[in-house]
């Protein structure tokens, strides 16, 4: 059956906007996806009709809160093929996900002399809560390399792994480069010497999923906002025998069983590590959005976004001084790109003016050899609902486009006088990029124009 992406984009309202005057084509789902109409719809329903602090009370609203608030644990728990709801404790985001780890595991497990390991190509995320942990307790931080052809050097992992090694922390799908690690042979390598993998799945869970019990990773943690939920809300896979032996890592309500200045006992799992008032609407919006994303054909899905992903590489691959990076066969739909003598972010604003939205600087990426490798590069990112065929883009700047809808890439813009070159090389993005309007975010204002933004 046909990928109908005109029907998948019909669910989001937002592909409909303009920016300056021309159709919006957003290209930086990477670092957050459009909600579909049945996601704003429930957020919008629990605003209006059935805001209730979940956990708290009796009363009609507050029972109906907290019952969608654990249907979408459940949700959550069914989508990644984790065992119990025990194991699925609602974050702020994956690095909420991730802190907790960092802080309750590291505080726990991680003493002077032990060593945590991670790689090249993380995000800041999946960095800086470690170096922290390193610092605090007085450890060391391993980071596995990558090749040039943007490959993790997983073969180095017997040599890094020791009996000092408490963890290891791999991204599931690199924000930058795109590149997909072979997790198998992570878990295993870890397994071997009886050390846990935790895995970053921000970009993973949106492009091909997960199966925790199947990749029998230790903790998985991903964002609800980039798979088109609301933002504030994130999820914290943990196995259920780790998830015991850690401490709480916040004090407050609703993680307690019983309180007194004699002592506390703290609340079952998953709640322990969920103090104070839960964000049920978005947890609520999170499990509205997995329900969408199951009623498509993911498989279908998927094929429509490898074939974007190399229909764009061939046409930006034709563009005189362009230059892609990450080139592993099995990457998924992420292309960062820079041209030489074009500075990134006048690339960025000239795209912008012409309604494509692409993410500009170093994405997070670290002050190791992935930044220096992609410094100031423009990201796109593709999901379904990019569409290829063409749009008008009005204008002589533009001409016919069309676009693959990527799914995240480095873009945030400072304003930098466009020479001549820089127009000119935009003019042929614009062409070959041919960018369809996926997912798209409200544009950003002038603002742009007077301060730097790099972001994250």
């Amino acid at each position: 059956m046909a990928f109908d992406v005109e029907k998948i984009r019909a669910d989001f309202p937002v592909l409909s906007c303009e920016v300056y005057g021309r159709p919006l084509a957003y290209l930086d789902s990477g670092a957050t996806a459009q909600k579909p109409r049945a996601v704003i719809d429930k957020v919008d329903w629990l605003h209006r009709r059935m805001n209730a602090n979940v956990h708290r009370g009796l009363h009609y609203m507050s029972e109906t809160c907290t019952d969608e608030y654990e249907a979408a644990r459940e949700a959550v728990r069914r989508f990644i093929g984790a065992g119990s709801t025990r194991e699925i404790v609602f974050t702020s985001g994956a690095t909420g996900s991730i802190n907790l780890v960092a802080y309750s595991f590291g505080g726990r497990f991680v003493r002077e002399g032990d060593n945590v390991i991670t790689t090249e190509m993380e995000h800041h995320s999946n960095i800086v809560p470690w170096q922290m942990l390193c610092e605090r307790k007085r450890a060391e931080l391993r980071v596995l390399p990558f090749d040039d052809a943007g490959a993790l050097e997983t073969g180095r992992l017997d040599e890094l792994i020791d009996s000092r090694t408490r963890i290891v922390c791999v991204t599931q799908a690199s924000n930058v480069l795109g590149t997909r690690p072979d997790l198998r042979a992570v878990v295993d390598a870890a397994h071997r010497k009886g050390v846990p993998v935790l895995v970053d799945g921000c970009q993973g869970i949106v492009h091909g999923g997960v199966d925790v019990t199947a990749l029998d990773c230790d903790f998985y943690a991903f964002s609800g906002h980039k798979l088109y939920g609301p933002t504030g809300i994130g999820v914290l896979y943990g196995k259920e025998r780790w998830l015991e032996r850690m401490p709480p890592f916040m004090g407050g309500g609703d993680m307690v069983a019983t309180v007194s200045f004699a002592g506390t006992t703290y609340a079952e799992l998953p709640l322990k590590f969920e103090a104070g008032t839960a964000n049920y609407i978005g947890a609520i919006g999170l499990g509205e959005a997995i329900r969408y994303v199951e009623g498509v054909d993911r498989e279908a899905a998927a094929r429509y976004e490898s074939g974007l992903t190399a229909y764009a590489t061939e046409k930006l691959s034709a563009v005189e001084g362009l230059r892609i990076y990450g080139s592993q066969p099995d990457k998924c739909s992420i292309l960062s790109f820079t041209i030489d003598g074009t500075h990134p972010y006048d690339v960025g604003m000239i795209l912008d003016k012409l309604g494509i939205a692409v993410r500009t600087g170093t994405h997070c990426a670290g002050d190791g050899p992935l930044r220096h490798h992609v410094d100031g590069a423009s990201v796109a990112g593709h999901v379904q609902y990019l569409r290829r065929d063409r749009y008008a883009c009005r204008g002589p700047e533009a001409g016919g486009t069309h676009a693959a809808l990527l799914r995240r890439g480095p873009s945030s813009a400072s304003f930098r006088p466009a020479g001549k070159s820089a127009l000119r090389i935009a003019r042929v993005v614009m062409r070959t990029v041919r960018c369809a309007r996926m997912d798209m975010t409200v544009p950003l204002g002038d603002e742009r124009l007077r301060r730097p933004r790099t972001g994250s």
